[in-house]
């Protein structure tokens, strides 16, 4: 049995090496084996956060594909120990570990394939985001020695070099045809002879050689030839499972777990904190903290309570978790509310209608449940109707107000520009990130995705902590509408955002039950 045992052990690491030769995939042929649901959720938000660090390197000012955007990239990658660090990994040790890697890359990418294949603008962020990471990794791995002819012979991309008579005949073209060429560098640099419809990408940059229908490539430029079949082939791909979604559709396990999976949070976990892990603030802080370290969004559903001594459910809802994970108890809590609502009414009304839905927010009643406070995904995908004061306020707000609200924060008429630059361009969490950093006058390279990171930074910065980055001038960013936040997205239902990953999993095992308590809902 033992040694029976060890040859079936053997025999599957076989198997899988087999699969899994090179770190680097076209993801040409789905999955197969058993995934667990846990397994199955983990490994596509582990993705889903790489895309996303993807998107914000993008949107940071550094130049795409330089040394200096990868070396971004792969420390995001090591600092948060995503699979791709072993995944790419050569060495003969760990050989288990670096195969699994490999398979969460796999496993991953078709899982992901399947949440953002429902709508033509997922489909666009969803291959613009896959094709930047793949060429990332393919240049990556050109710089460090990689097998890359291994892997272009294990994924079927037989590129024609041309032979040495060849090259000499056309060696003044191919000087000619890019700037990166010269006479001396060309003598050991491999051409490769492709037809021209592949290489478009490279002929609209005019760096090839054109003869006879065939581009004439150059080596340095074979990863945007690679990347051009990867992001064809991947389009294609999107289609083909758009096409198969009814069938996956009658799995309602699965259905539940892809459901607006691009809208989940994927930043730090700020509803699990300890007494010791966070900064405790008391109900006399709070007007002090609201005008140099909460967000725009916060600071306004403050301002609001001080104005009129009341919020709407919503904006009741958001705030106070906001409160509540930055460090404010549950006793001031009640007191902080009740010294705003004391002025409209009286103390017994106050204890009826609202005191409940304040303990319930702190897991006191009801399920018992430790809320999350809402990410800046959730709030900028909420319905925000008239008279209502939560929402992203460069999302929800008119132009006007928000350039005169924005004046009134004492930000320079400069740096209004261009954060209405960003709101025009539907960049919100970057015009929130330009806000941060023009109240505090130094960058912030880790970008702001929760209204609990601004306020963290903010504090750790004006305490004397370690700013977010020291000595460097704030980069001018270049950017492009974003699809991530479209009108067709923002009039969804903002119960149907952001969904837990142990409340969907829970779910799914107490078959199904949807009745969810509520409260505060006046």
């Amino acid at each position: 049995m033992e040694f029976g045992g060890r040859r079936a052990l053997r025999r599957k690491r076989v198997e899988i090496e087999a699969s899994y030769p090179c770190g680097l995939q076209f993801y040409a042929t789905p999955p197969t084996g058993n995934v667990s649901l846990v397994e199955f959720d983990e490994m596509a938000f582990e993705r889903l956060k790489i895309l996303r660090a993807v998107e914000r390197l993008n949107l940071s000012g550094h130049v795409k594909n330089s040394e200096e955007w990868i070396a971004k990239l792969y420390e995001e990658f090591a600092k948060n120990k995503f699979f791709i660090i072993l995944a790419e990994k050569n060495t003969k040790s760990k050989t288990d570990e670096v195969q699994k890697a490999r398979r969460q890359d796999h496993v991953s990418h078709f899982i992901l394939r399947l949440a953002y294949c429902r709508t033509e603008e997922l489909r666009r962020w969803f291959i613009a985001h896959e094709t930047d990471l793949f060429k990332a990794r393919f240049l990556q791995a050109s710089r460090n020695g990689s097998d890359i002819r291994n892997f272009l012979i294990t994924n079927n991309l037989h590129y024609t070099s041309i032979t040495a008579e060849e090259k000499q005949s056309e060696r003044e073209n191919l000087v000619a045809s890019s700037t990166s060429i010269s006479g001396d560098t060309m003598e050991g640099m491999t051409f490769y002879k492709v037809p021209f419809l592949d290489t478009l990408e490279l002929v609209r940059q005019r760096k090839v050689f054109l003869k006879q229908g065939y581009a004439y490539v150059p080596e340095t430029d074979l990863a945007t030839l690679v990347t051009s079949s990867f992001r064809s082939k991947l389009s294609h791909d999107m289609a083909t499972t758009y096409r198969a979604l009814p069938e996956l559709d009658s799995d309602e396990r699965l259905v539940r777990l892809l459901h607006n999976f691009d809208k989940r949070y994927t930043g730090k976990d700020y509803s699990s904190k300890k007494p010791d892990d966070m900064c405790r603030i008391t109900p006399d802080m709070i007007d002090s903290l609201a005008n140099k370290s909460f967000p725009p969004c916060m600071r306004h559903l403050n301002d609001t309570l001080r104005t009129t001594h009341h919020l709407k459910y919503n904006g009741r809802l958001v705030y106070g978790l906001f409160l509540k994970a930055a460090g404010l108890n549950l006793e001031d809590a009640l007191f902080f509310w009740r010294s705003h609502f004391l002025q409209n009414m009286d103390v017994d009304t106050f204890d009826k209608r609202y005191s409940y839905g304040i303990r319930y927010n702190y897991g006191k009643e009801g399920k018992k449940t430790d809320f999350s406070p809402y990410g800046c995904l959730k709030i900028i995908m909420s319905n925000v109707a008239p008279g209502d004061s939560h929402g992203c306020p460069f999302k929800h707000t008119d132009a006007i107000i928000l350039r005169q609200r924005l004046a009134a924060y004492k930000v320079s008429n400069q740096t209004i520009e261009e954060i209405m630059e960003l709101v025009n361009k539907r960049h919100y969490q970057i015009a929130c990130q330009r806000y941060w950093e023009a109240i505090h006058g130094v960058p912030i390279d880790a970008g702001i995705n929760h209204p609990n990171q601004f306020f963290e930074e903010s504090h750790k910065f004006l305490n004397g902590g370690v700013q977010p980055s020291q000595g460097k001038k704030q980069p001018e960013v270049k950017t492009t509408p974003s699809v991530m936040y479209s009108s067709q997205a923002s009039t969804q239902s903002s119960q149907s955002s952001v969904t837990d990953t142990k409340t969907v999993l829970e779910e799914i095992a107490m078959c199904f039950d949807d009745d969810i308590e509520t409260a505060m809902l006046e």
